[in-house]
């Protein structure tokens, strides 16, 4: 089957994010994790490339993503996404915008979008300053992100540090008044010279009122949301097709396993939820001990549970207590560690039966998916705006698996995602 669009997510949980919108609209979506190392063959309409570049070097990130852009063009695709979080995590040098204008410069153009709104889950963006609920974002919990933590809500002074060409605004009393008055808008930015341009959202018709004005744009640059108008406008072309079977994906009946390295707000809420069953097993990951023993102490406890139970491993601490092991092993190392007892984790869990995992975290998703030497996702369900079910070949099994963003989800989330499964 030819593809149409091409994504590039920044982590996994972002990818399945993308993918679990895209895939409302019916046109068969497919997401493989990492670069593949093979031609394109079996393709499909949308095709969404999940890396691990959020906080990579900048050069590592760029080198990445133009490999994933380079597959996605001999796939067929003609239109393309950079996907970021629609918190716009970022290092005050990127990775957003670097790769942004790579990404411009190898497809030949000169101006893109960059809007990370994603109004069903509580992020809008007004005035170019991007709010998490009712706080902008830099009194958010993000503020104390441990690898991003984002201390200003103004898109525009985010981005400008990040690129080298200049950077404007389309403001909502421009979205509000339609597709062509938005269009028109970025001509006259383009004029300008102007090349990045912030559009605000406030609601989900800000996205389909900016989908519409841009769905040919070469290039566009956003949280999942925006795209998700875009499959349907395509379908009415028919540029793409609805998928030719019923949806249905195979997993291998077993028990079940929750592994979250998160440390957000929201997924302290949903640890502490999941927690009030007294007789959950569970086990504590501290950086500070793993730095010392490694995850023997993990495996060894995971080895003697009862997996009916659905055990739950998990690293997710209060900002204080994340900040102590940070200070201690350094940022990096802290997270290294925990995301790699969580991967050895995951696969002694496959070997003792387990076949769903529910993963919370973009690294710990990342780190999980690559120790299950997992490629490519089949898109199910969503149990959450943005977080869907997965299916995919591990070792010699079919399994099934759910990569939560860390803010993303109720605080029920780890016990609705099992139920979502089974019904």
């Amino acid at each position: 089957m030819t593809t149409y669009f091409g994504a590039i997510a920044d982590d996994f949980t972002g990818a399945t994010d993308l993918a679990g919108l895209l895939a409302r609209s019916g046109v068969e979506v497919s997401l493989r994790i990492g670069v593949p190392d093979h031609p394109p063959v079996e393709t499909s309409p949308l095709e969404i490339i999940a890396l691990k570049c959020r906080t990579s070097p900048v050069d590592e990130a760029v080198s990445e993503t133009q490999a994933a852009l380079d597959w996605l063009r001999k796939a067929g695709a003609r239109r393309f996404f950079w996907k970021y979080c629609s918190t716009f995590d970022s290092t005050p040098r990127g990775n957003i915008g670097p790769v942004a204008e790579a990404l411009m410069q190898a497809l030949g153009t000169d101006q893109t979008i960059y809007c990370p709104a994603f109004p069903e889950n509580g992020r809008s963006i007004f005035m170019g300053n991007l709010f998490v609920g009712d706080l902008p974002l830099a009194e958010s919990p993000m503020k104390d992100h441990p690898l991003t933590p984002m201390r200003d809500s103004n898109l525009m002074r985010l981005l400008e540090p990040q690129v080298t060409l200049p950077v404007g605004l389309a403001n909502r009393h421009v979205v509000a008044k339609g597709a062509n008055a938005l269009r028109e808008r970025l001509a006259a930015l383009k004029a300008e010279g102007v090349a990045h341009v912030v559009v605000d959202a406030v609601a989900d018709e800000d996205l389909s009122i900016i989908a519409d004005a841009f769905q040919d744009l070469p290039l566009l640059t956003g949280g999942s949301a925006v795209a998700m108008p875009l499959p349907r406008l395509w379908l009415e072309k028919g540029l793409v097709q609805h998928r030719n079977d019923d949806g249905a994906h195979r997993f291998e009946d077993g028990p079940s396993i929750v592994l979250s390295g998160s440390c957000s707000a929201m997924t302290n809420r949903q640890v502490a939820a999941f927690l009030e069953d007294a007789d959950r097993p569970r086990f504590k990951l501290d950086p500070l001990d793993l730095a010392e023993y490694g995850a023997t102490a993990a495996l060894d406890w995971l080895s003697h549970q009862d997996l009916g139970r659905t055990p739950i491993l998990y690293a997710t601490a209060a900002p204080d207590a994340v900040r102590k092991a940070q200070t201690t092993l350094g940022a990096d190392r802290a997270g290294a560690l925990v995301e790699a007892a969580l991967a050895v984790c995951a696969v002694r869990a496959r070997d003792l039966g387990v076949r769903r995992f529910v993963v919370a975290g973009g690294e710990t998703s990342g780190a999980v998916t690559r120790s299950l030497d997992v490629t490519r996702l089949d898109i199910g369900s969503e149990i959450a705006p943005g977080v869907p079910w997965c299916f995919a070949r591990s070792g010699h099994c079919d399994i099934a698996l759910t990569l939560k963003s860390g803010n993303f989800g109720s605080a029920d989330f780890f016990a609705k995602a099992l139920k979502v499964l089974d019904a």
